[in-house]
């Protein structure tokens, strides 16, 4: 039945969504194809597809053999040749942005395949398998735990199958890549022995048929992270660094944009000097409130004024075992503001903030888990990481010092409220004839407008000049971002140089800085999104309010900005006449 329901909203005519329109042949041939085309990718990528909350292939993991990895190229080909049949002149309403998208999608992942190949060197490719599989069957309430526990059983017994391919086919991985991996693993392992309890509590009768498995799972992830340390480890030998060429085409699919590398690299420098100048203008009175027998050569000395403010604001932190209650206290302060200042529609949708699982750390403090578009649950996850338990206790200071009650704010609005939350909230309220711009999510205008969300609180005056200064400072951390991302990639900065440009240019504490050298490292043409996004946001806004003059309405921009679900922002800009 799900199969059904499922395959009939991929190939709903037209005429269902936008009522008075009329699907022309063209649009039919394009509809029918993108069915096809997500139906694929969903058979082909289970754990996908139960991200998405398309829950018919829960009993499976993917396939990362070679066969399937090169059945999974040749078809990609043909779809794009399929594709390339249709004239998107002659597509109506969503078709016609849909069509581009699924271009660049199919584009991208021949790219994925052809030339990357991450399945030969990233063993982090695996851990979705091998732990996030299990995580996505437990964390969500989308049926009854007698439904779900059979499909939890079955992807624990598939586990030892997709460590076998991880083994034939990772060779020589970059060793930041198969350190992280262990790390993860060792999380993984707790999932299977602690973190599937909650689940297996509410049908006790059914623990012994799971309980063999689970320790036969537990088992072989921790021969599997013994591999990893014993064998791959000493021969992760490969290069971190993307080369310029790929990069230049990774960046092409992950950003969308109109800007050219060597523009996003001259923006964002003019950015950071930009940004430098106005967080010493917020923090000039704020210093002279603090220290107020400072002296006018020290109060002309910018990056010491900057500098100062920032640290005393970083007394006030949180810790480890306060992060999480503090997250939610914010929660409902920001939330009240912007219904307060009328500046979004606010959703009803649910969300709860929770410690991050064990086994997704290792790349950033926080992030937002929304509901997929398919998904009947539709609670967002609001994720907080506390510090590796082997960090030393001087750099677990750093760290909060960096994450302090003001920083926080300014995080809380960036993943929640009205960032990720409340825009994804609203993009899976977004309705067309296919899934396309549903499951393919642009990141550029995700990230692009929790940032730009971030900027429009601070406007607004949340938080008072404190916050402001968190929020420049996280500016100027996405400045770096772009920064970091392209000279690392395509380029030949050390780690001294990264940490300098972040800890002496961008005011992080040492702490940060570490853990974003890793994160850069791991996750090539991501972190330059940001900028790239809330650049191309801020454009949108600024030619939205020329077009309008004094008529122009805060909200009801934000409200048409995120009414077309998550495209790139060269879409909405199309779609918006601007």
């Amino acid at each position: 039945m799900k199969r059904i329901i499922l395959m009939l909203a991929l190939s709903l005519p037209l005429s269902i969504f936008l009522p008075g329109a009329r699907a022309n042949e063209a649009d039919e041939k394009f509809q029918k194809l993108a069915a096809a085309y997500i139906e694929a990718e969903l058979v082909a990528n289970p754990e996908q597809a139960t991200e998405l909350g398309d829950h018919r292939f829960d009993d499976r993991l993917t396939d990362y053999s070679r066969a399937a990895l090169d059945k999974t190229l040749a078809s990609q080909k043909q779809f794009r040749i399929d594709v390339g049949t249709i004239d998107a002149a002659k597509l109506s309403g969503p078709n016609n942005v849909d069509l581009r998208i699924l271009k660049d999608s199919i584009d991208n992942r021949i790219f994925e395949l052809e030339q990357l190949k991450e399945a030969d060197w990233n063993p982090l490719v695996y851990n979705q398998s091998l732990a996030n599989s299990l995580y996505l069957l437990v964390a969500r309430d989308f049926d009854t735990p007698e439904k779900r526990i059979p499909n939890l059983r079955k992807r624990m017994e598939a586990i030892p199958r997709v460590i076998d391919q991880a083994r034939q086919n990772l060779q020589h991985p970059p060793r930041v890549y198969t350190e992280t991996a262990i790390e993860q693993i060792a999380g993984a392992v707790n999932l299977v022995r602690e973190g599937l309890t909650p689940l297996l509590d509410r049908a006790p009768q059914m623990k012994k048929e799971v309980t063999p498995s689970q320790e036969k799972t537990a088992k072989a992830l921790e021969e599997y992270k013994k591999w990893l340390q014993d064998d791959l480890l000493k021969r992760s030998d490969g290069d971190f660094r993307l080369g310029a060429d790929k990069f230049r085409r990774k960046l092409r699919f992950a950003l969308a944009s109109e800007l050219s590398m060597e523009e996003i690299m001259q923006r964002a420098r003019a950015d950071l000097e930009k940004t430098q100048s106005a967080i010493y203008e917020t923090a000039l009175p704020l210093y002279k409130k603090y220290f107020p027998k400072a002296d006018q050569a020290t109060l002309a000395d910018k990056k010491k004024v900057t500098t100062g403010v920032l640290d005393k604001l970083a007394e006030q932190h949180p810790d480890d075992n306060t992060i999480v209650g503090y997250a939610q206290k914010i929660m409902g302060e920001a939330t009240d503001f912007v219904k307060k200042h009328d500046l979004v529609t606010v959703p009803q949708t649910p969300i709860e903030i929770i410690v991050m699982p064990e086994f997704k750390r290792g790349q950033a403090i926080a992030y937002c888990d929304s509901p997929g578009p398919l998904e009947k649950n539709g609670k967002t996850f609001y994720a907080v990481a506390p510090t590796p338990n082997d960090w030393p206790k001087p750099r677990k200071d750093s760290f909060f010092r960096e994450y302090n009650n003001y920083m926080i704010r300014d995080l809380t609005v960036h993943e929640a409220m009205p960032g990720h939350y409340l825009q994804l909230a609203h993009a899976n309220e977004f309705k067309a004839p296919t899934m396309v711009r549903s499951i393919f999510r642009s990141g550029t205008f995700i990230e692009g407008w929790a940032v730009y969300t971030e900027q429009l609180m601070a406007e607004t005056g949340y938080g008072g000049p404190e916050v402001k200064m968190q929020q420049l400072k996280m500016r100027l951390r996405v400045d770096c971002n772009a920064i970091l991302d392209q000279s690392i990639h395509a380029g030949n900065m050390t780690e001294q140089q990264a940490l300098d440009l972040m800890m002496k240019e961008g005011f992080q504490q040492e702490g940060e800085a570490v853990a974003k050298w890793k994160r850069a490292r791991l996750s090539s043409a991501q972190l330059s999104t940001y900028f790239v996004g809330v650049t191309e946001h801020l454009d949108l806004r600024d030619k939205a309010k020329a077009k309008a003059g004094a008529s122009f309405d805060q909200k009801k921009y934000n409200d048409t900005v995120i009414s077309f679900g998550s495209p790139p922002v060269k879409y909405v800009r199309e779609l918006m006449g601007l």
